[in-house]
């Protein structure tokens, strides 16, 4: 079969290898959609210090089960599954206090084990280990399914800076992880939903989308004065970093109102880690910072719950539905901004 292989940073190759076989504590799956996220292109561009190479990428899985290995009980060929990306081991202090998200020996699909840029792959026993594979609800696509394991780092993220009725929240960056921000911000009972993004044409894309509230060009206008005009300058009650900048997580110190929150999701380049924090902000304005970092396994059901009952609709941000062949083209899709989300189908 052929598979999308990492080796080296800027060297990605589609080749063939042998299919897998699932041993004892494993199954076996028919990858039937495995989306793309910023990583991906990361990966194939600088690598990553987890990967030792050649390994297959891609992490955002949903597939059909082919085979299942000596030992394994509960799941059978023909069942639809969505695989986690983020494997805690389950058995840490961390993971026992239920914060699996932190857990020091966390492994990942596609790092650490072979991903599903290929036609079949092996999920290890360790994600069965911690009930991270979950079936897909009835009525819910493959290409839907995959993109769970995106849109439930959201959730981590919304439920750690407690979004709930009655919100303003911004949101900045309109990738496809900002257009789940948005969505679910509004689902979790949000009044007004704003959307920051320095691109023009990214914006228009994601807004037509997604239509937030406000859709707020960074290149254009000042995004604190625009934050600060829409609330009568109060502020947003939480503002959402969905974006690797520095900028925008300063900016967001100066757009939240008082006893606001702010969720740093998205990371800092490992060469520019850093900010300037007006901590007299956070003084006087009693504000709350807060990370976030992937997902748990409950936090991928609660992603497949809400794409079921309609409640976070995702169909719609798979601008790109691509076969194997083409993952490549894929990559620089996601590298260029020219779609949301970017699908690969085996």
């Amino acid at each position: 079969m052929k598979v999308f292989r990492f080796y080296a940073p800027g060297d990605v190759r589609l080749e063939d290898a042998p299919e897998p076989e699932a041993a004892a504590g494993e199954v076996k799956i028919r990858v039937r959609a495995c989306s793309m996220c910023g990583t991906d292109v990361k990966i194939s561009t600088s690598g990553h210090q987890r990967i030792v190479p050649p390994r297959v990428m891609g992490h955002e899985i949903a597939g059909e089960i082919v085979q299942v290995g000596e030992g394994v009980q509960g799941w059978e060929p023909g069942d639809r599954v969505q695989v986690i990306a983020a494997i805690p081991c389950g058995t840490c202090d961390w993971c026992a206090r239920g914060l699996q998200t932190i857990c020091p020996h966390q492994v990942s699909m596609g790092y650490d084990y072979d991903g599903g840029f290929a036609p079949s792959m092996v999920v290890p026993a360790t994600v069965l280990a911690v009930d991270g594979l979950n079936r897909i609800p009835d009525g819910v696509g493959y290409a839907e399914a995959s993109v769970a394991e995106p849109f439930a780092c959201a959730i981590n993220a919304q439920e750690i800076a407690d979004v709930h009725d009655g919100d303003t929240v911004v949101v900045v960056g309109s990738g496809p992880i900002g257009c789940l921000h948005v969505r679910l911000a509004r689902a979790r009972g949000a009044t007004a939903v704003y959307l920051v993004e320095l691109s023009r044409e990214r914006l228009d894309m994601a807004a037509a989308v997604v239509g937030p509230d406000a859709a707020i060009c960074a290149s254009e206008v000042d995004p604190v004065e625009e934050v600060l005009a829409l609330t009568g300058g109060r502020g947003a009650d939480v503002v959402i970093t969905a974006a690797a900048s520095g900028a925008a997580q300063e900016q967001a110190l100066r757009m939240v109102a008082p006893r606001g929150r702010i969720s740093f999701f998205g990371g800092l380049p490992k060469d520019r880690p850093t900010i300037t924090l007006d901590s007299n902000l956070v003084h006087y304005k009693e504000l709350t910072i807060v990370g976030a970092n992937g997902s748990s396994p409950e936090h991928n059901r609660k992603a497949l719950a809400m794409i079921a009952d309609g409640s976070v609709p995702v169909a719609d941000l798979i601008t790109h539905r691509l076969p194997l062949e083409r993952v490549a083209e894929g990559i620089d899709v996601v590298r260029s901004g020219a779609g949301i989300k970017v699908t690969i189908e085996p």
